[in-house]
């Protein structure tokens, strides 16, 4: 999702003047890796006529998941070949469904796995009283009860985990997403609520910027969102976000599907949350010492996953040109600890930190997609983002736009981080987005 300082419901891309929609190879296959359309449901109408070719849709809420699983329903992507055929008029394949619940909003489940974390019982006064312990627990500063009032009952982790394990196996292609970790956010005001310093005679920046916020919400979003509200100085505390994080990194790893992950002044702590996770199932890095010991074709000593089989190039006909990899053969997948794979969305961490997820002793596949929304929407970003994106490998970069309104406005600026990338590659635009969506196709289906 989209920076917590920018209004959530509609976030943009910095207008662009080297956008070119009547030479851009739009018949190559371009896949959004990440978006959130179903923030604007009447956009979702427009889907079947883009010329992006996949949509990932995340969920973030309990508003949300719903409406993602049955848009997903009526335009699934159901096989990684159909990826590789240009989006026509009304195409019906062109969703994939994640769902999963962000960090902004990992303060309305209650962590009940543990015998220790008491929840509600059916006396009304029970509950309320376990809502206000709860939102003081995990809420920094302790919110006092008229903003603990404004908040929704907290929903059982437990339930939330199972009603997500169902919806990806219904989707029979699907992601867990968004998921995280998020520093930097804080939870809005409530609808028709004002900070102490809105009313004070004084009047500072930040008074001044909420006396202008919305007075009520714009009924054509869905519920849940930012949508313009001033901040509150609460956040949700690092230990329930992680406790909401492990859960579903546990969960992808038990359905063996990929993750969209959203990180915000957390790369460190999140790093070390999915290193806790593959502890102990390391794969083994053999020195190019030891590998020039072994006689050819005796052993592969390449550090592939045990799940993948032998993976060739060529095209569909046999020939020896690298157009895509053929099919791979898989053995079944054995549920682990961690997620295969995942992809950490608008990548704003630096170089060096990219480095460390791709460490070959990793068992997780880390991909890395890219946004004008927010990669370059500040001057630091525009200019860090070319070293990152040279920096990323050639087989681990994607393209999104996070967007919460799909149409022409999300083909444009996907084609604009096409371009972007492609430019700083030195990568011809069909050689590029050929790359990019045979990147797509092994982050979604392995």
């Amino acid at each position: 999702m989209c920076n917590p300082n920018d209004d959530q419901s509609a976030s943009a891309a910095p207008e662009q003047n080297d956008v070119h929609p009547d030479d851009f190879p739009w018949h190559i296959g371009v896949c959004d890796a990440h978006c959130h359309p179903t923030d604007t449901m009447s956009s979702i109408a427009s889907i079947g006529s883009m010329r992006a070719r996949a949509l990932t849709i995340m969920a973030t809420r309990s508003q949300d998941q719903d409406l993602v699983a049955s848009s997903a329903a009526k335009n699934p992507i159901r096989d990684r070949s159909v990826l590789g055929s240009p989006a026509k008029q009304d195409t019906p394949d062109k969703i994939v469904p994640a769902f999963g619940w962000h960090p902004w909003f990992s303060h309305q489940l209650y962590d009940d796995t543990e015998a220790s974390t008491p929840g509600p019982s059916s006396s009304p006064e029970t509950a309320e009283q376990h809502k206000t312990e709860h939102y003081r627990a995990v809420l920094s500063p302790q919110p006092d009860d008229a903003f603990i009032a404004s908040l929704p009952d907290p929903i059982p982790l437990s339930t939330f985990i199972a009603d997500t394990r169902q919806r990806v196996l219904d989707a029979g292609t699907a992601l867990v997403g968004e998921v995280g970790l998020d520093k930097a956010f804080r939870l809005p005001w409530p609808w028709g609520k004002r900070d102490a310093a809105g009313t004070a005679a004084e009047h500072t920046a930040e008074a001044d910027a909420d006396a202008n916020a919305p007075p009520s919400r714009d009924e054509t979003l869905t519920p849940g969102g930012r949508e313009g509200r001033t901040l509150s100085p609460h956040h949700v505390k690092m230990a329930q976000q992680m406790r909401v994080l492990r859960a579903q990194l546990r969960l992808a790893g038990e359905l063996g599907v990929a993750v969209s992950i959203h990180g915000v002044q957390a790369h460190g702590v999140l790093f070390d949350a999915l290193a806790a996770l593959w502890k102990g199932h390391e794969r083994e890095v053999v020195s190019r010492k030891k590998q020039k010991m072994v006689a050819t074709g005796a052993e592969d000593f390449s550090s592939s996953s045990e799940d993948e089989g032998e993976e060739g190039w060529g095209d569909d006909g046999g020939n020896d040109v690298p157009s895509r990899p053929k099919v791979k053969e898989k053995k079944a997948y054995k549920p682990k600890p961690f997620p295969p794979r995942v992809c950490l969305h608008s990548f704003s961490g630096s170089p060096q930190m990219m480095q460390q997820y791709l460490n070959p002793a990793i068992p997780v596949e880390t991909f890395f997609s890219f946004s004008t929304a927010i990669n370059l929407s500040t001057a630091g970003g525009e200019s860090r983002f070319a070293d990152v994106v040279r920096a990323c490998p050639d087989d681990r970069l994607l393209v999104e736009s996070d967007l919460h309104c799909a149409g022409q406005e999300m083909d444009r600026v996907l084609e604009d981080i096409s371009r972007r990338v492609c430019a700083i590659k030195g990568w011809p635009l069909e050689e590029g987005l050929a790359r990019i969506r045979r990147n797509y196709e092994e982050f979604i289906f392995g």
